[in-house]
């Protein structure tokens, strides 16, 4: 498998090359384009209640597997929000994604939904997180750029919880007030932050979805009465 990333950070689109009889399981919908030999199955990759944990974790509840049938068969895929892909190889260690971040990844990778601890409901972000483990290459997409920060073991950083998007095992995270107090919370705009503490890596997005509902609904036309 031979993964090219194109037009990030902002549009970002993985060409996938395959193998003769290789495979790729990807998101439902996260197909932009393929060749014609490629042959694609759907499924709910593990059974109903697997596939309803992923529903319930923010994924669809179908995935797709597409199979190389001769050899430079591709496949093109991307995100349906504007912004970046980052290829995380994993070689049998675990990763958590929060929801929306998982795009596509090889055959030996697995996916399920994973109780993210009563911590995460007051995140704003569920209390579902996606537990990813294997090996093989990942894909993960972002609203925005991606931006990776490797942490040493006591090491720690603040991110807001919109702008998460994975940290591998053995990262620990906190959540709280913004500023520590409940005045930067409300009138700073700033919302609740993780404080994520080493070892391992975390991505962050650039961009918040979160933050542009906020602005864009205010915004919307409403029915007159």
């Amino acid at each position: 498998m031979q993964i090219d990333i194109k037009y990030d950070p902002a549009f970002a689109i993985a060409f996938v090359n395959l193998a003769q009889g290789e495979s790729i399981r990807a998101e439902a919908g996260a197909m932009v384009s393929h060749t014609p030999g490629l042959q694609m199955e759907t499924s709910t990759q593990g059974g109903f209640m697997k596939g309803l944990k992923r529903a319930v974790g923010g994924e669809s509840f179908f995935m797709n597997t597409f199979t190389a049938t001769q050899p430079g068969d591709q496949i093109g895929l991307a995100a349906p929000l504007p912004g970046d892909i980052a290829h995380w190889p994993l070689s049998g260690q675990t990763v958590y994604l929060q929801s929306g971040a998982y795009l596509a990844s090889a055959m030996g990778v697995e996916v399920d939904s994973s109780w993210g601890g009563s911590k995460t409901f007051f995140s704003g972000e569920g209390l579902i997180v996606l537990k990813v483990w294997g090996t093989g290459d990942l894909l993960v997409s972002a609203y925005g750029a991606i931006h990776a920060i490797d942490l040493a073991p006591g090491q720690s950083y603040i991110v807001d919880t919109g702008h998460m998007v994975g940290w591998s095992e053995g990262v620990t995270y906190q959540v709280s007030k913004a500023g520590g107090g409940w005045k930067q919370t409300l009138l700073g705009g700033e919302g609740l932050v993780c404080t994520l503490t080493g070892p391992g890596r975390i991505y962050l997005q650039t961009r918040s979805t979160t933050d542009f509902l906020n602005w864009l609904i205010p915004k919307l036309p409403t029915p007159s009465n």
